[in-house]
């Protein structure tokens, strides 16, 4: 978490607002490629091996074909999955971690160690 007295500015005592407005404003453009119901499920997913689309289909309970295709899409576009289509009959499709994506793990490991799961 950000150091908060580096917001301060200890020159008059008051809290400067831009520092902070532009923290909370990266912030805010962070999480939202990570917002919805399925994006960090399909993330954690993806960050244990790359899975086909039927395997991610059937490892997320009451997620539709629909939800998944364009979750799917949205975290292909934000740079954070790879999708990977080979010419068979019936289409083989795979999704990946990107290396941007792989950065997150720290992020996992925090939240798996927040919830008890790691020491």
């Amino acid at each position: 978490m950000a150091n908060h007295t580096s917001m301060k500015n200890h020159t008059d005592g008051r809290v400067q607002t831009s520092n902070c407005d532009a923290l909370r404003v990266e912030v805010r453009n962070a999480l939202e490629g990570l917002t919805g119901k399925w994006k960090l499920e399909i993330l954690f997913l993806l960050g244990l091996r790359l899975h086909r689309f039927g395997e991610l289909r059937r490892a997320i309970p009451g997620i539709t074909q629909h939800m998944l295709t364009t979750t799917l899409r949205e975290l292909e576009r934000d740079g954070l999955v790879s999708r990977t289509v080979y010419p068979e009959v019936p289409p083989r499709v795979e999704y990946e971690m990107t290396s941007r994506g792989r950065r997150l793990g720290p992020v996992f490991d925090a939240i798996l160690k927040w919830a008890g799961h790691r020491a």
